[in-house]
């Protein structure tokens, strides 16, 4: 919900078209700041009544570097802008310009909102050389089989030569 109605919007504009006031005046009268009593009478301008409703719109990074890239050409403020293009936030252009000018034209891309999925997305299987079927021959396998024992056993006796050094290192600690 908006945070102003669009009938206070109208009376403020209609009320300073009128002549009685300024907008600092009458900003102080209904309590608000005067930039957003200005903004409202440069979209009113501008647009109409059309530029006194809510708006929610998403803009593409073309959008906004065409709204950048005029701001610039033309010298224009970022309230002037603003109600140039119909945007109802002067932070958003504001925003724009800080993007731009950190990371270019990619960094105007409209992103996902919210938090990132947790979980990845599934991959699909790999095909590798364990799901093809097996050519080798019986010869071939055995032999394979009984090199791969003779790793495991020489593993452990590597092991079991390491522990027993330990051992012996801490007997001697402790003497």
């Amino acid at each position: 919900m908006a945070k102003h109605s669009e009938g206070l919007k109208l009376e403020v504009v209609r009320e300073y078209l009128s002549g009685r006031s300024g907008a600092r005046t009458l900003a102080q009268r209904y309590g608000l700041h005067h930039e957003t009593v200005r903004c409202w009478i440069a979209a009113y301008k501008q647009h109409g009544v059309g530029g006194l409703r809510p708006k929610y719109c998403r803009y593409d990074a073309q959008f906004k570097h065409s709204v950048l890239e005029c701001m610039r050409r033309e010298e224009l403020s970022i309230a002037q802008v603003a109600a140039r293009f119909n945007i109802r936030s002067t932070h958003c252009v504001r925003e724009w310009e800080r993007q731009y000018h950190e990371g270019g034209l990619d960094a105007l891309a409209p992103r996902r909102r919210g938090r990132p999925p947790t979980m990845p997305a599934a991959e699909p299987p790999k095909t590798t050389e364990e799901a093809a079927p097996d050519t080798r021959t019986r010869e071939q396998l055995l032999k394979e089989n009984e090199s791969l024992r003779a790793e495991v056993a020489y593993l452990k006796k590597f092991d079991a030569l390491l522990k027993a050094k330990k051992r012996a290192a801490q007997k001697k600690k402790r003497k």
